[in-house]
């Protein structure tokens, strides 16, 4: 029997669907793995093969990891109800996706994990590498953290071959509400900027993520390994909001915020954050001060990586898809 190469887990997700796109056109054959009740019309349309599960019920897993050679497990959950459900999904979710691979002799795994798995930069213009020690940003990123851990001991006991991908904060096609929001804020002229905007943030074109990803399934020396991917370097928080306002055509006069409030909105969230309350303002002011910039050195040179689009260009591809769907 012919093995299926891909299972792709988080489709119809942004990510998971987007990376569904670009393998069907490089004619790879997929399969996804879809909670019962979700969508996969979008899915369907594009040839793959469907097979409903949930990686928090092991028992429901066993159907799509059969005959498979690669699982990118790009599922999770940022904004649970109860704060167990973070862990339940994101951390004991992809511990039972790695146990039903290894029963079904699936040869590798890619994990898509998140910059808030290793934090912060402690120092504002050092850039995050990946043998830094990690001090993970939030609930969320503890989940994601601890994931990455499990992750790792498969791999060390040479269960199965893993790779683990940190992408930044991504944009692109079909971005979620919370991104149009602040494209929309940027619109009116008068952004909200914690700080004063000069704080380095890396981002990932939605297209350069994806690259990453099969780039780093092809290279033999990524097995076990960690990486980063992002755009070329990293912007300022201003830089981000001016490049989308030139797009949009509009002249932006920010409103600072200073940035004790942001430090203090920290405060509330992570307070908030352990009793499982997200508030998404909250978060977002108390986030958006904070330098979360990496470096892509290791995934340059280990994968050949070179992210083919930049801030304006891959800014613009969102805005057009934002305008075409009536949303902006």
């Amino acid at each position: 029997m012919r093995k299926e190469p891909y299972l792709v887990t988080g489709a119809p997700g942004w990510l998971g669907t987007r990376l569904v796109e670009i393998l069907c056109k490089k004619k790879y054959n997929v399969r996804c793995l879809v909670l019962k009740d979700i969508d996969a019309s979008e899915l369907k349309n594009l040839g793959v093969k469907i097979v409903r599960g949930d990686v928090t019920d092991k028992s429901s897993l066993a159907e799509a990891v059969n005959d498979v050679d690669t699982i990118i497990h790009c599922a999770g959950i940022i904004h649970p109800r109860k704060i167990k459900d973070l862990f339940l999904v994101n951390t004991e979710g992809t511990r039972n996706l790695l146990k039903t691979a290894v029963e079904a002799a699936v040869k590798k795994f890619i994990y898509i994990s998140s910059s808030v798995a290793q934090g912060t930069n402690i120092e504002p213009d050092v850039l995050l590498r990946e043998h830094d020690p990690c001090n993970p940003y939030m609930m969320y990123g503890k989940s994601k953290w601890l994931a990455e851990q499990v992750v790792r001991d498969f791999h060390r006991q040479d269960k199965i071959k893993t790779i683990i991908i940190r992408p930044c904060w991504y944009y692109g096609i079909r971005q979620p509400e919370k991104q149009t929001k602040l494209m929309k804020m940027i619109k009116k002229g008068h952004p909200l900027i914690f700080g004063d905007g000069k704080n380095l943030r890396n981002m990932t074109y939605i297209d350069n993520l994806v690259d990453g990803i099969i780039l780093a399934d092809s290279t033999k020396k990524a097995e076990g390994e960690t990486y980063w991917i992002a755009d070329e370097r990293p912007y300022t928080t201003l830089e981000i909001y001016e490049t989308i306002a030139e797009i949009l055509n509009v002249k932006i006069k920010p409103i600072f915020i200073p940035k004790f409030i942001s430090r203090m909105l920290r405060l509330m969230n992570s307070i908030l954050d352990r009793i499982g309350i997200n508030i998404m303002s909250i978060r977002a002011g108390g986030e958006m001060s904070e330098n979360i910039a990496c470096s892509i050195d290791k995934a340059k040179k280990e994968l050949g990586y070179k992210p083919k689009i930049e801030l304006k260009e891959g800014m613009k591809k969102s805005i057009e898809w934002v305008v075409q769907n009536n949303l902006l």
